[in-house]
């Protein structure tokens, strides 16, 4: 039980976006299209949680003294794997998200998590954390880019089914901040009830 408490606490209750409010640059930058939020918050997703696997693995074989350096040395690692494939093997999506894929490196979830949890839990808890955590970054990117997307183009994963122009603030990056806000404010509507 303890452990399904683990993996949905990332989804809504300490959702790593919209509730700790973290990760907020690849969020606003990469969320013009629905296809682009989710394919960052499944990279995400991927680095979070094999990370979180390697570092409860190593966590007591790494000198206090060189703890957050080996870290970020670990997810680098998962961050490169996930660049290269995703310049193999969908290259389109991977020329739109850009430097934020590299950018994965230093996002504050990922490394918070391996500081925070995976460094001082075991490899199965590790895991289900980094699931519950990227799955629920995931969602959360997916929601704000479907959203900025209807309301920009009147389109979902680039099928269009508005006729006519959307508002065109949605896709910019203006857009972003009115939708994440938006999103924030009703979560925590949500959470009060």
């Amino acid at each position: 039980m303890n452990q399904i408490a683990n993996f949905t606490k990332g989804l809504l209750k300490e959702n790593p976006l919209l509730v700790m409010v973290l990760g907020t640059c690849p969020a606003l930058a990469t969320t013009s299209s629905s296809l682009n939020g989710l394919g960052m918050g499944l990279a995400t997703t991927f680095v979070l949680v094999c990370s979180n696997v390697v570092i409860a693995l190593m966590s007591r074989l790494i000198p206090d003294k060189v703890r957050i350096p080996a870290f970020i040395v670990v997810i680098a690692s998962f961050v490169t794997v996930v660049d290269l494939v995703m310049q193999a093997y969908v290259p389109d999506l991977y020329l739109t998200l850009g430097i934020f894929i590299p950018l994965i490196v230093v996002n504050c979830i990922v490394l918070g998590r391996a500081e925070a949890f995976a460094s001082k839990n075991s490899v199965w808890s590790s895991f289900i954390d980094g699931a519950g955590m990227g799955l629920g970054f995931t969602l959360a990117l997916g929601i704000l880019g479907a959203l900025r997307e209807i309301l920009g183009s009147g389109a979902i994963f680039g099928y269009k089914f508005i006729q006519g122009d959307g508002i065109l603030v949605f896709i910019l990056a203006p857009g972003a901040f009115i939708a994440l806000g938006y999103l924030i404010a009703l979560v925590n509507k949500i959470k009060q009830n």
